[in-house]
């Protein structure tokens, strides 16, 4: 009896026949190609890197001594959250409690570093954002 309930609903529910979609469906969206690791290996990129990993070292070692040997065992070390706590002689809720505030703290110490940096980097402006919003509404006006 239920089961013919929820059926009566889904045949109310306005739906959209497949036919009708496919022009909704033909819409190009540009893909932005983001540089990978390995497909680029000229200098500015290896500049890049170098700077990026030494910023990475300057604010791990700025960590207080018993949050940043937690996070060198787990992360860097890899070693398991029971490993890391025998090797420290913590519990391992310990180990867990000072990664997860050692990686707040590296985060907000990156973010206040580079922070600033990154405001600029996708720009929401130009053709490109007001195409992909006529293909939105294009897209919206063809559902309702």
């Amino acid at each position: 009896m239920i089961n013919e309930a929820y059926g009566r609903l889904r045949r109310r529910r306005p739906t959209l026949e497949w036919e009708s979609a496919e022009p909704m469906l033909a819409v190009q969206a540009q893909i932005i190609p983001f540089p990978s690791w390995s497909s680029r290996n000229d200098p500015e990129t290896a500049m890049a890197q170098n700077q990026i990993h030494g910023l990475l070292e300057r604010a791990i070692d700025a960590l207080p001594e018993r949050f940043r040997t937690v996070l060198v065992a787990r992360l860097v070390e890899e070693m398991s959250v029971e490993e890391t706590a025998e090797l420290l002689n913590l519990r391992p809720e310990t180990v867990k409690t000072r990664l997860h505030r050692a990686r707040l703290m590296l985060r907000a110490d990156l973010e206040r570093q580079i922070g600033p940096a990154l405001t600029g980097v996708f720009p929401f402006a130009g053709a490109r954002c007001e195409r992909m919003a006529d293909n939105v509404l294009a897209i919206l006006r063809a559902t309702v």
